[in-house]
């Protein structure tokens, strides 16, 4: 029997050597999404309650990506927030992509450069600090 406080303390985390189950066994060794290509800035929203079908139940990590992205969120904030590598957290949103059960959105890309004078100037300003 534990004595531990309950909290945020996971049985598949171990304090002194980090995380027992291993990145690539939650995504079954792939290290490409099934679909999609998600960009860090890319905002991620769950789909409606049911969205997937008649589809297996999700894994946890798929579950707790879609009660995060309830409302928009990152794939950066993601990984961040899931305490997982980026490309892991690709992999997983590819499977729920493939599944209806979240919708990606990419911010649009920026077709102007800012001036040569501007980026010299931000980097003497860093410089100065």
């Amino acid at each position: 029997m534990r004595s531990e406080a309950p909290g945020p303390h996971h049985d598949w985390l171990d304090d002194d050597a980090g995380p027992v189950v291993r990145p690539y066994t939650m995504t079954g060794g792939r290290v490409q999404p099934v679909a999609g290509g998600f960009d860090l800035m890319a905002f991620v929203v769950a789909g409606p309650p049911g969205n997937g079908g008649e589809q297996s139940p999700p894994q946890p990590e798929h579950q707790a990506i879609i009660s995060m992205a309830q409302q928009p969120i990152s794939v950066a904030d993601l990984a961040a927030d899931l305490n997982l590598p980026v490309g892991v957290v690709r992999v997983l949103l590819g499977d729920l992509l493939a599944s209806d059960r979240i919708s990606m959105y990419e911010p649009p890309a920026s077709r102007q450069f800012p001036d040569d004078d501007i980026l010299k100037a931000v980097v003497n300003g860093l410089r100065a600090l």
